[in-house]
């Protein structure tokens, strides 16, 4: 394995809880962050509750205002922001049918003591968003371990 690691600096991570878990509902939800001309990256959707489940996204800390003036409207749901985060990518195209990637992954953390916001994959893709005062501890030790 060779893999890049590329971080990311004023990230915000805001979670809609007890929203429908219609994906047609979820898919206008991000419709409409999306017409605000807003990015938004990182994206985990939690397994329905009923009829209701969680759905987890960052953005811009820039962005912040902007998107509450719109899930601040939505009904019943519960709306979690944490800002000032930062995310931090493991890129490498050997990470397909290798495993233990993620395992080396969380090892690291654990051993910085680093508590994981929110994580993304992919084949070739680890994305781990921490906060900003667990960031160099994080990425140290994940430059330790795979690097």
């Amino acid at each position: 394995m060779n893999p890049t690691i590329t971080t990311y600096e004023n990230i915000t991570l805001i979670t809609l809880q007890n929203i429908p878990s219609d994906i047609g509902y979820i898919a206008d939800v991000f419709a409409k962050i999306a017409a605000m001309g807003i990015d938004v990256d990182m994206i985990s959707i939690a397994p329905s509750q009923s009829n209701v489940t969680s759905v987890s996204f960052t953005l811009n800390d820039d962005d912040l205002i902007k998107t509450l003036s719109y899930t601040s409207s939505l009904e019943d749901c519960n709306v979690n922001v944490s800002s000032a985060n930062c995310k931090i990518s493991i890129d490498d195209d050997g990470m397909v049918n290798c495993p233990g990637v993620a395992a080396k992954v969380f090892a690291a953390v654990a051993k910085s003591r680093t508590e994981i916001r929110l994580i993304t994959t992919s084949e070739t893709q680890i994305s781990i968003l921490v906060t900003r005062e667990d960031y160099d501890a994080a990425c140290a030790a994940l430059q330790e371990a795979l690097v």
